[in-house]
């Protein structure tokens, strides 16, 4: 092809001619001791085959300060901000060079600039830092919050190698994985959030950061003798967040994960400066520019969360046995975006907890028989559209094994643990009218699991059948360790059976079971469980789970044994806010796990596609959940 001033390229035999033939000092290989001086042909020439942006950005940046090219290190000595700027330059001719280099058409990427596609969302007046592909090398680790970004990379370019079946190199690999884990769209498919619809219920703020039961627990670990958990829950909203922020971010650093983590949200938000400052005045400021606007105040605020965190859409808890949210579903459903997914909460059903059972029925003006109560269970659904039934289990939870329905050996214990019946907020007080503080107690109390119970197997199984609706189960919660912290005071780690969540499987092989387990020594159980199972899928690292250095060692653990037959992570939020931290601290981790993985297979003689790389990372962001949920069994 000739160019207007002469010059040719022929990219299907891999030349350029240039103008411009200045030296560029380069290593030879990552292992060289020193650098020598190449042609800028020549290096170019290299990168028409496999170049990634991440590829491009040295010898970008060279030609750019070189005198017989770009000649812009002078400026870089006038004004040391300028770096900033030229990092940012480097950036997007890398992608943009990357993108024609691999075969994208110049007239394409113009198009996409003057119609605003994809990341223009500005035009030709995009930043040039939204063209950076992933994060900076010395951030492609766990040690950093991984933000949400959109790549620069279309799925339709020939970087991806889908057509052209472009491999990627292995120095390449840890910045591409980055680069898509950031940029892939969540599905956060445990919450405990509520939409602004919902009123008191859907909680946001630095209040409610502050005031989170991960907080107030690691509060009362070092609080005055004279400050009790009566006195403490006496205060209002926000003096308690006071209490703990001056504990917590001001007297001592806050290094633990959930200290953290409201560092990491409040940097999200713009309000970085606020925080090296430690202004929490400002801070409430900026949260009462979104609360003095009522419930569209709320709206935008959640819009803006879930824009920083990248979540696509997150699955609620939804208890219709609780009065103080049953009145948003009834006697009309209140309205809410398609960012929120319902889930039904069931653990008297699963329990078989006939008292509790039939007091919700009478309450309900239905009858106490069993087709009462699968009509009860059909007409929730029917309000409701949930993903899923869930329930949230003791770590002694067990089922009774029946003879010829996978039965295992070995296993004594059968029935209801009336230990666990009898621990506080087992199952929520289906007469009574709280207040939301009140429902924040009993949103996630246990339950056990009777196998022998006709509301079981003549209810909730036959119903998630006949729907084709998934169960969900949390397994291993201890609540009311500390009755006296309230939701902080629960959360022993105890090692829980896995077997009845086998029998489960074995004996419902047309009902499929999500599953994720509290404990750090039940995971690679739940594992060897999944493998063998095909109606069960991992979720997630729950609770006390969900801390990197356990995110780690699960994730890593279940790529090796699942490759990516699960969903790496859910949030667990209480606080909208808390989607950006949750996942952002996750992202980084997934992404350092799945780096090393994928380097291990090229390693081993394996070869991946950008465009592979992408498809998995999205499978196990929420793309194998979405799978197995259209997997019918029935």
């Amino acid at each position: 092809v000739n160019y207007a001033d002469g010059l040719r390229y022929n990219l299907s035999e891999g030349w350029y001619e240039f103008r411009c033939d200045c030296p560029i000092k380069w290593k030879s290989s990552p292992s060289a001791q020193s650098e020598v001086e190449v042609p800028l042909q020549e290096l170019l020439s290299k990168l028409v085959r496999s170049g990634q942006p991440c590829s491009c950005g040295r010898v970008v940046r060279s030609y750019l300060l070189h005198p017989q090219g770009g000649d812009l290190g002078s400026l870089l000595d006038e004004d040391e901000k300028i770096a900033g700027f030229l990092d940012e330059f480097v950036c997007a001719v890398s992608t943009l060079y990357a993108r024609m280099v691999s075969g994208d058409k110049g007239l394409d990427l113009l198009q996409e600039m003057t119609e605003e596609k994809h990341v223009y969302k500005n035009g030709l007046a995009t930043s040039c830092i939204v063209l950076m592909d992933g994060v900076a090398s010395t951030k492609q680790n766990d040690l950093q919050p991984l933000r949400y970004r959109l790549c620069p990379i279309p799925s339709s370019s020939n970087l991806m190698g889908s057509i052209n079946n472009r491999k990627v190199n292995e120095s390449d690999i840890r910045s591409i994985v980055f680069s898509e884990v950031s940029s892939a769209h969540v599905i956060d498919l445990h919450t405990h959030l509520l939409p602004p619809s919902h009123g008191a219920l859907c909680l946001w703020g630095i209040d409610e950061l502050l005031t989170y039961h991960y907080l107030v627990a690691e509060y009362f670990m070092t609080a005055p003798a004279d400050v009790t958990p009566q006195g403490f829950y006496a205060m209002s909203k926000k003096d308690q967040a006071d209490l703990i922020w001056d504990a917590l971010f001001v007297k001592r650093s806050p290094i633990s994960e959930a200290t953290r983590g409201v560092i990491t949200t409040l940097v999200g938000l713009g309000l970085d400066s606020h925080v090296k400052n430690c202004d929490l005045q400002v801070i409430r400021e900026f949260y009462d520019s979104f609360r003095n606007d009522g419930l569209s105040g709320a709206e935008r605020f959640c819009e803006l969360v879930y824009q920083v965190s990248g979540v696509r859409y997150a699955v609620m808890t939804n208890i219709p046995f609780d009065s103080n949210e049953s009145r948003h579903w009834r006697p009309e459903k209140k309205e809410y975006p398609d960012t929120f997914k319902s889930a039904l909460r069931v653990d008297p059903l699963l329990a078989g907890d006939k008292e509790t059972i039939e007091t919700a029925l009478k309450s309900a003006g239905y009858g106490t028989t069993l087709a009462d109560a699968r009509q009860y269970l059909h007409d929730w659904c029917d309000t409701m559209k949930p993903e899923y039934m869930m329930a949230s289990t003791p770590h002694d939870f067990s089922l009774s094994p029946l003879e010829g329905r996978g039965t295992l050996a070995g296993v004594k214990k059968s029935g209801i643990d009336e230990k666990a019946m009898q621990s506080p907020f087992a199952f929520t007080d289906l007469t009574g009218n709280k207040d939301c503080e009140g429902c924040e107690e009993t949103d996630d109390m246990p339950s056990v699991i009777n196998e022998s119970s006709n509301f079981l197997t003549q209810v909730l199984m036959p119903v998630c059948e006949e729907r084709d609706l998934p169960l969900a189960l949390k397994i291993g919660a201890h609540r009311g360790v500390n009755p006296e912290l309230r939701t902080a005071g629960d959360g022993i780690v105890a090692f829980a059976d896995t077997e009845s969540l086998s029998r489960l499987c074995a004996r419902f092989p047309k009902v499929r079971f999500l599953a994720t387990f509290l404990s750090r020594v039940n995971q690679h159980e739940a594992c060897v469980l999944a493998n063998k199972w095909r109606n069960l899928h991992l979720y997630g690292c729950w609770w006390y789970c969900n801390n990197p250095s356990i995110i780690h060692e699960i994730t890593s653990m279940r790529v090796e044994m699942l490759g990516t037959a699960f969903t790496s992570q859910h949030s667990d939020a209480r606080v909208m806010d808390q989607l950006i931290y949750k996942w952002s601290h996750s992202r980084a981790v997934i992404a350092d796990v799945l780096a090393k993985e994928y380097e291990k297979v090229l390693n081993s003689g394996w070869s991946f596609t950008r465009a592979e790389i992408r498809r998995d990372v999205r499978r196990l962001l929420g793309g194998s959940y979405e799978e197995f949920m259209k997997k019918s069994l029935t």
